[in-house]
Formats: structure tokens, sequence, C-alpha cells
């Protein structure tokens, strides 16, 4: 049985505890944010910023949010989650102050891009309510971050490892923590950070208001529900992660050896894409001969430093660079406007991979285009991946230079004209050998004289950067 309150809507009964599953159907959305319950700092600042009408999973969320509720919320990446959990945080935490050392509002996230993307997008509003907000992450001074948290914020957006480094320092107590947010759930999970969410969450106060979102329910985000969260109301919005309307799916079976220029053209089209590719090694040489080849690359992973990647992501957002080219720790929190490609050059092998790279592209109603790049070899390992995630593809052979490819992706010929000095990278022909980390050895010519023209061709690439290093550096 259902009920609902005053602003109509529906929440879990005594005989519908909101269990995992058990999911309400949204409301349409709110004329605007006015009726939901804001504040008039919060609401003059929405306005100023131009945000009117809030999306489905907001219009959901927020009355019951609002109300202290413990939410469950199920929505595709790029729906307007940060928004339906930070304003109710922020409100119910506007007017007390925190402090030394302990946060009264905690949100954990799974990547230093995301918390700091989340810290962004909720300032402007903090700034309204006088909330001070602290960001703690790896990768940055730990001594500022403690000094941070030392002076009293009363929001900490956080990553598990490195709130855990705090409060092994005693530089964070989590006893005063009324509101918890547990963002992108299960990717938390995923990557082993249980241990230190659950530690988190046995720390916070017992009877404060809890938070979790995520693209999936399973395994252990069941368990966080299960264990943490009292009563919740579920609110799920676009429950199918990997469909969305606005979004194509395309499959492009490309010969291994002309993946390479494939890859090229690709990158070198008007307008921004983000490449994915499995390892840091194979990100880095892709960066390099785009870059060679006069295509504004930038490479994103975990081997780089956090004022690496802020400064990257910054380019890529304001343009100055126009290719991202990452492994998996872009696949979730980027957000960048008008994005409208997103190329899995190394096929992901899991679903959920697929449908968090592809949540970069088509955020917000706007559309876009995710291509996977395949060789014959992974055709049908690939075909397997798509129908687990839910996601119906357009297949289509390609070749470099053809009129498909740029009908599909807009790949275009690079300039050749090298970014950072050295020798010019003439257009990638379609006899070329693949590019080390794209595709896999079955694709690769193994004859002999295969082997030879490929080190003969790695010799006079070297000899050409070492001149062009000699030459650069006097």
């Amino acid at each position: 049985m259902k009920h609902t309150d005053d602003s109509g809507i529906a929440h879990g009964g005594p005989d519908r505890p909101g269990r995992p599953g058990d999911t309400t159907p949204a409301p349409p959305p709110a004329v605007s944010f006015a009726g939901l319950g804001l504040p008039a700092e919060v609401l003059r600042t929405l306005d100023g910023l131009g945000v009117s009408e809030p999306f489905p999973i907001q219009a959901a969320t927020l009355p019951d949010a609002l109300k202290g509720r413990d939410v469950l919320g199920r929505g595709r990446t790029g729906s307007g989650k940060t928004l339906a959990f930070g304003l109710p945080l922020l409100t119910r935490t506007a007017g007390r102050r925190a402090e030394p050392k302990q946060p009264l509002a905690l949100i954990l996230v799974p990547t230093r891009e995301l918390a700091q993307q989340v810290t962004q997008a909720l300032a402007p509003y903090a700034e309204a309510l006088r909330l001070r907000m602290a960001t703690v992450v790896g990768g940055m001074s730990i001594g500022r971050q403690v000094t941070e948290v030392r002076q009293g914020a009363e929001v900490v957006v956080a990553t598990p490892g490195r709130l855990h480094d705090l409060i092994e320092r005693n530089a964070c107590r989590l006893g005063r923590v009324r509101i918890t947010v547990l963002d992108e759930a299960d990717q938390m999970c995923d990557l082993g950070f249980l241990p230190q969410v659950t530690d988190a969450l046995d720390q916070v106060r017992p009877d404060g208001q809890r938070m979790l979102f995520s693209a999936t329910l399973d395994h252990d985000v069941d368990l966080l529900v299960r264990r943490y969260l009292h009563d919740p109301v579920v609110h799920s919005v676009d429950p199918s992660a990997g469909t969305v309307t606005t979004m194509e799916h395309h499959v492009l079976v490309v010969h291994g050896p002309d993946l390479y220029a494939v890859t090229t053209e690709i990158a070198a089209r008007d307008g921004r894409v983000l490449l994915f590719l499995d390892t840091k090694h194979a990100v880095d040489q892709l960066t390099r001969h785009l870059r060679a080849s006069g295509v504004h690359a930038g490479a994103l992973h975990s081997g780089k430093s956090q004022p690496q990647r802020t400064r990257t992501l910054a380019q890529f957002k304001n343009g100055k660079i126009t290719v991202l080219v990452a492994t998996n720790v872009a696949a979730r929190g980027l957000h960048v406007d008008d994005l409208d490609l997103v190329v899995n050059v190394d096929p992901p092998t899991d679903p959920k991979d697929y449908v968090h790279r592809a949540g970069r592209t088509a955020r917000a109603g706007e559309s876009g285009s995710v291509v996977t790049l395949v060789t014959s070899g992974r055709r049908r390992e690939t075909s397997g991946m798509l129908a687990a995630a839910g996601i119906e593809a357009t297949v289509t052979k390609v070749r470099s230079g053809e009129a498909e490819l740029s009908r599909i992706t807009g790949a275009k010929a690079p300039s050749g004209v090298p970014l950072d000095g050295g020798p010019a990278v003439p257009r990638p022909k379609n006899t070329n050998t693949p590019f080390r980390g794209l595709g896999t050895s079955k694709d690769t010519s193994r004859g002999a004289g295969g082997k030879s023209r490929r080190s003969a061709e790695a010799r006079k690439l070297a000899e050409a950067r070492k001149a062009a290093l000699v030459r650069r550096n006097g």
C-alpha cells in the first residue's frame, strides 16, 4: 500500500519498506524549484545560475530529503543527482556551525574528480547559506585538508581512502555528522572501498539521515542499503541505466592494421571527443601520437598527479584540448558540456564499465553517440557485453578515410603538424600496423616480415624523436 503527502510524492507504507527493487514512480517535473520547499537563498542562487526546472530525480527526491527521510536513489549518471542530494543536505545543515575537526554533513564519492566536481557544483549554494565546505581526497596536500577540517567545515566531500587517513590521524571525527550521502555507491564497492565506507557509517550519528545514490543496487550496495538505511523511500528515475533515448550506440568493425588510422581520424574531428583505453601506458602512447599528428589531446589516468589531472580536465572543459584520452578513471563523475562523442578504443569487458563510460555523453537531456571499435577477433565478446548492458548498437564495417566513418563520428584527416616539436607525422594509412595497446595480439601480423617492418619503423621513429629532442635542447 502507498500513500502520498501534500507534495504528491509516493512513499513506502508499512508493507512497503523501500527495499531495493521496490520503486515508486517519479512524478512529472515540477514547474520550478520554488514549490519544493527550498529556502529563499537557494532559490535566488538557482535563479542566478539559470537553473529553473528540476530534473525528474530532483523533483522526486527533494521533498522527502528535505523532511529528513532516508533516500535510496536510482538514476543514470547525468540525471542531476548532485543537486538532488546536495540541496537538501545544505538546507538541513544551514544555521549550524561545525566545531573544529567535527563536520556536520558528509558526502562520500569514489574518485577525486567526482569529489571536486560535487564541491564545485554545491559551492554557490553553500556560500549562499554561509556553510563551509572541505574537499578531502588523495593525491593532494593532506596537510592543507587537515587544516580546513580543523578550522571547522560544516560539509566534507571525501573519497573513502583519504577520509580514513584523516580519521586515523585524529584530524577528523564523524560523531556529529547528521547527514551522510553515498554517491556512486556501486563504484565505491567495485573499487574495494566497502570497508572504509562501512567504517565511516559506523561512526556517524546513528539517528542521522542517510542518502544513497547508485546506478545499480546489487551485491555490496544491497548490503549497505539493508544495514544503514532506515525505512528509505526509493526513487528510481530512468531505471535502465544503459538506456538513454538521446544516445546512439555504434560498433565499428575495423580491420586490425587499420585501427591505428581510424582512431587518429576520429580524434581529429571537429568538437570534443573522449577516448577510453584500458591501460595507462596505452593512454600515454596514444596521446603522444595524436599530439605529434597535430591533434590537441591530453592524457588522464591514475598515474598522473592530482594537479596534472585537474589541469587536463580544465583544458578539456575550456576547449584548449579537444581530445581526452583516458582510462576508466574518467568513466564516472566527469561532466563536460557539449561532449557528444565517447569512443571505446579498447572495448570494455564489464557491462557496468560500458554504461558509465557511455554516461559521459548525452547528459542532462543532451544527445550524444558512443562508438566502440572492435576487430573481428573481439566482435563476439563485445556483442555479449553489450547484450548484458541492455544496449542495442548499430554495427558497421569501416575503413580509414571512408565517408561512412566520417558520417558516424565526424572523422577527418589530422593536420600532421606536431604540437610539441619533433618530426611531422604523415596521415596514417590503412596499411599501418596496429597501435600498441589497441586491439589484441590475435589481430596483429605475425609473420617474420611483419616483425621486421615493425622493428624498422620503431627504430626510425625513435631516431626521429631523438633528433628532435637534441634540436629542441640545443
